[in-house]
């Protein structure tokens, strides 16, 4: 926990702390990160599926998954991406971006898939492209579906939205595959808004 917080400080300047709050949730991500079979069945944490972070804005859940690649095996540590960012590479680029994200998300000349951590899930746009309206993370996150089922491709999350919200903009069909891909690791409500 001081490793990490010095780590903080090194990326974020002397004001990064960890406050008491949010201890466990960081001890499910570091268990998570370090592979630490005992600590994570203690923590009720599948050590085959990716990491759901949910929590209000400013908790820190960007920060803290940037925090935990380094503690990650290399074929384990996540990929960084904004869904912000993919919705304008679609904008842009198109249907490839889909496979760029799923089919395409493999270690070069392998079978093994990367790990992506697919930051802020939720306030990227339904974009269109060539008037074909496309909800773009909800295709990338179906197709990462059957590859975690086919090849155990995982994936990180992190959100604002809870469970019902999530529902809302990606539908029932994807939830229920949520479930079977993440392990929920949510930020208390009475943690507090890091930015302010």
């Amino acid at each position: 926990m001081q490793q990490l917080e010095e780590h903080g400080k090194n990326i974020y300047g002397p004001k990064f702390q960890i406050h008491d709050v949010d201890r466990p949730v960081i001890i499910k991500l570091i268990a998570y990160f370090l592979r630490d079979e005992a600590v994570a069945a203690a923590e009720e944490i599948d050590l085959n599926k990716g990491i759901l972070l949910t929590g209000k804005i400013g908790c820190g859940k960007t920060s803290l998954m940037t925090l935990m690649r380094p503690l990650a095996d290399e074929c384990y540590r996540p990929v960084m991406v904004s869904c912000r960012q993919i919705s304008f590479e679609f904008s842009k680029v198109g249907y490839d971006i889909i496979g760029r994200y799923s089919t395409n998300a493999f270690f070069p000349y392998t079978n093994v898939p990367r790990v992506h951590c697919f930051d802020d899930l939720g306030i990227e746009q339904t974009v269109n492209y060539w008037g074909n309206n496309c909800n773009v993370m909800g295709e990338i996150l179906l197709s990462r579906y059957d590859l975690f089922i086919s090849n155990k491709m995982v994936t990180h999350i992190t959100t604002n939205l809870n469970s019902q919200e999530l529902e809302e903009v990606y539908g029932n069909r994807l939830r229920s595959r949520m479930r079977a891909m993440f392990n929920l690791v949510p930020f208390e409500n009475r943690t507090l808004d890091k930015r302010t």
